[in-house]
């Protein structure tokens, strides 16, 4: 395509805009509270997505050691805690540890049990895939000089399902509207089109080529993407920061945390301003089609 044909297209498409300025209006509006809802929606879903991973993460087993066992016998038994497929890491406590731990968190009066201390060695394993926490679990608890092994047998279970559960929603939820954004945009492109179809039918009476008809339409598509995410972007990016500079302290102590407002803001705004280009894009070219056969 020659230069002058292209700077011609962009010329038309920007005096379209202007010339249809109310239509512009609503298909604008239409990207805009659209994509705010996207924005919004998918910026929830993937911070509730990193809590979920965060819990899964958080999964480990408390391993208590019989009290019999020497320190032989503990080296051995954490040699073959490391050796089994699976552990992410294991970290030994004695109970002298344990008690000290529990001081600190319940106060002078646990110190009664210092001469006479109940408690047991413990390893705190972790699992590479929390997942396979019970397989795992089962393992270690067969080992010699394992007297327990305790990791919220049954309710991990059920915590993956819901955290499963919950990412599948969320998908839908987002590949929904999505969806109903794109409908949307696309009827609202669609009337704009539709009151302009004489001019599309001159042109092509004329001997304008499918192609030469259609371009100015898929430019004034961009820029409709393109203005319309503005505001959400703005909006998103205010929100976002507002909501983290508020959560970010609460949370720091936290095994739980929300995602950085740096990078994760501009990902979610490229990921935006791409979903209104290619909405309009889209909207443009499925809605002029239609017209092009005269």
């Amino acid at each position: 395509m020659k230069a002058r044909t292209l700077t011609r297209h962009f010329r038309e498409s920007f005096k379209s805009l202007a010339r249809n300025g109310w239509m512009t209006f609503a298909s604008v509006s239409a990207v805009t509270v659209t994509l705010l809802l996207v924005g919004v929606f998918t910026a929830l879903m993937l911070n509730m997505n990193k809590a979920a991973d965060d819990i899964e993460n958080d999964v480990e087993m408390n391993v208590y050691v019989e009290l019999e066992a020497d320190e032989q016998a503990v080296a051995s038994l954490e040699q073959e805690i490391e050796q089994l497929s699976g552990v992410e890491s294991i970290d030994y406590s004695t109970k002298e540890e344990e008690l000290s731990g529990l001081i600190d968190s319940f106060g002078e009066e646990m110190a009664l049990f210092e001469q006479n201390n109940p408690l047991r060695d413990k390893f705190v394993v972790k699992a590479i895939d929390p997942r396979q926490t019970e397989r795992l679990a089962s393992q270690i608890g067969t080992l010699e000089n394992t007297h327990s092994v305790e990791y919220g047998e049954g309710k991990i279970d059920r915590l993956f399902s819901i955290l499963e559960v919950s990412r599948n929603v969320g998908a839908v939820l987002i590949f929904g509207l999505l969806f109903t954004a794109m409908f949307l945009i696309s009827n609202t492109i669609k009337i704009t089109i539709v009151a302009r179809r004489t001019e599309i039918e001159i042109m092509k009476l004329v001997g304008a080529s499918n192609w030469f008809v259609r371009i100015p339409f898929i430019l004034e598509g961009i820029w409709l993407g393109i203005i319309g995410s503005i505001l959400p972007i703005a909006a998103v990016s205010f929100l976002y920061y507002n909501v983290y500079e508020y959560m970010e302290p609460r949370l720091e102590d936290s095994f739980i945390q929300i995602l950085e407002f740096s990078p994760f803001i501009y990902q979610i705004n490229a990921l935006i301003l791409l979903m209104g280009v290619v909405i309009g894009v889209w909207g443009s070219f499925m809605s002029v089609r239609k017209f092009l056969r005269v």
